[in-house]
């Protein structure tokens, strides 16, 4: 369970986190289960709305929204959004800000880096910690946020804001609040390991009869083995 947590005096103007599966994204709901594929002569073929892993990782999670509408107009970002002074924080008054360049030297990060503020804090329970990054799938949206991981059962009561390349300088328009630009995943801290090793005959056997499934009949892994 992930808690959010915002300045009792910003409730009322701040969009709030939403679980992922609840906003998914109009594309996705408007696109077809089928499509004709010229590239296999005009056979039907089934789209990735039949697709339950990109299904699941568009809707695992929860998403962190844009503050305040951002204007983008020939290579400047602008916004309205006047909240209210708050003596008893530190907390930014702005909905985004930047890195300088010199921030990302040596990384293979050419793009205007943005800033996108968090004014919600994020608490999770013992042991855990949250993973955020890039809404997945989602490569509609004019930036790509960068990722990164926080032990927030620990750091509970501070702010993790979003870096985010710009991807579209040209870009003229409004980014509106509510945009979604951070996908917040909870990890066991404890839960990395690897082990590579090699199958035994039963398991060959086992891998055969799943390829085989997979390969007789559409929807196999959602029946069979999806929770």
């Amino acid at each position: 369970m992930i808690r959010a947590r915002c300045h009792p005096a910003l409730e009322a103007i701040l969009p709030k986190p939403v679980p992922a599966k609840s906003a998914l994204p109009d594309w996705f709901r408007s696109m077809p289960s089928e499509s004709v594929a010229d590239s296999l002569g005009g056979a039907s073929v089934r789209t990735l709305k039949h697709c339950p892993p990109f299904i699941d990782a568009l809707s695992t999670g929860i998403l962190m929204p844009l503050a305040a509408d951002l204007r983008f107009d020939d290579g400047h970002v602008s916004w309205d959004w006047d909240p209210p002074f708050l003596p008893d924080t530190a907390l930014a008054r702005a909905p985004v800000s930047v890195h300088v360049p010199e921030q990302a030297s040596g990384a293979p990060l050419e793009d205007t880096i943005l800033k996108f503020m968090n004014f919600w804090a994020l608490e999770t329970p013992p042991g855990w910690s949250l993973l955020f990054t890039h809404p997945l799938n989602r490569e509609d949206l004019p930036f790509r946020t960068l990722s990164g991981l926080v032990d927030c059962d620990s750091f509970a009561d501070g702010y993790v804001h979003f870096p985010a390349l710009w991807l579209q300088p040209g870009f003229s328009g409004i980014l509106p609040a509510g945009t979604p630009v951070a996908q917040v995943i909870a990890v066991p801290r404890d839960g990395s390991g690897l082990i590579v090793e090699t199958m035994t005959d039963g398991q060959i056997s086992v891998n055969r009869q799943v390829q085989e499934a997979i390969g007789a009949e559409p929807g196999v892994y959602r029946k069979r083995f999806r929770h």
